[in-house]
């Protein structure tokens, strides 16, 4: 290829990327919002199940995900890096379309009780990751309302998981409502745990998961909220550790000392 060649496919790959963005720019909150509808109609699917109505609305909000991730991959300019960084977004679209394979009795392997869990598994993973990338592409900077949103979220919908695994526990259900489910998902989440234990392999992953997010946000929670309290204690004048307020008066008089001491020089050296 030569350099013109080059320089051409560059500014098209260019023109292709400022698209992309604009494009992006415009479905932010469009998509954030379908995204969260969506997951919620999952929730729903998991404790309650759907309607015929609710189901419908779920596959045009599929179809919409489906439009849009056929548009973005259309405007990349390097189709492969952009279904690299999205395989999750990928594996998230196509998996409803088992489901309605499965209707259509054209997938009749995965009518077994584990393949179903197994997929369902995988849907709470997949459908939970795309609304928090949605989320993230709507805050500039990823602090702490943005940890505390994401954990919120991933709370309700981990104990729509866990409720739905635990039904088919080969013993007793391990929930009897999603209220209990939750409590026991929010125990999980603040480190304390309680006496119940998964039964299911599902429900143990599932566990497993939501535990290694709540050992890394209980973290940088702890963290934060030691950096608001020793700022609170920075404003106060009284208090034992040095704040901001008194490392800038500190600063001032060395300023001013500084100052002094090189107007008396000056001084010195006229006379």
């Amino acid at each position: 290829m030569n350099p013109l060649e080059r320089s051409e496919k560059q500014a098209i790959e260019y023109e292709q990327q400022q698209i992309l963005q604009q494009l992006e720019d415009w479905l932010e909150l469009p998509m954030l919002v379908l995204s969260f509808a969506w997951l919620g109609l999952f929730v729903v699917e998991l404790i309650w199940g759907l309607t015929h109505l609710l189901d419908a609305i779920g596959i045009v909000i599929w179809g919409v995900f489906i439009l849009e991730f056929i548009l973005r991959l259309s405007l990349a300019p390097r189709k492969a890096a952009y279904l690299k960084t999205n395989w999750i977004t990928a594996i998230a679209l196509l998996l409803p379309a088992l489901r309605v394979l499965r209707f259509m009795q054209v997938l009749r392997i995965l009518q077994t009780t584990r393949a179903v869990r197994g997929l369902r598994l995988l849907r709470v993973m997949t459908r939970t990751n795309h609304s928090m990338r949605s989320l993230a592409g709507n805050f500039a900077r990823r602090g702490f309302g943005y940890v505390m949103m994401t954990t919120a979220i991933i709370t309700l919908v981990g104990a729509a998981g866990m409720y739905a695994f635990e039904q088919d526990a080969p013993d007793l259900p391990g929930f009897d409502s999603y209220s209990t489910a939750l409590w026991w998902t929010a125990m999980l989440m603040t480190t304390m745990g309680s006496d119940y234990f998964p039964k299911t392999a599902e429900g143990r992953i599932l566990c497993f998961l939501l535990a290694l997010y709540a050992f890394a946000v209980f973290g940088y929670v702890t963290a934060t909220l030691a950096t608001f309290f020793i700022g609170q204690d920075a404003d106060d004048d009284e208090a034992e550790i040095i704040g901001a307020k008194s490392i800038d008066a500190l600063r001032d008089e060395i300023t001013a000392l500084r100052t002094e001491i090189q107007s008396l020089r000056q001084e010195n050296s006229q006379l």
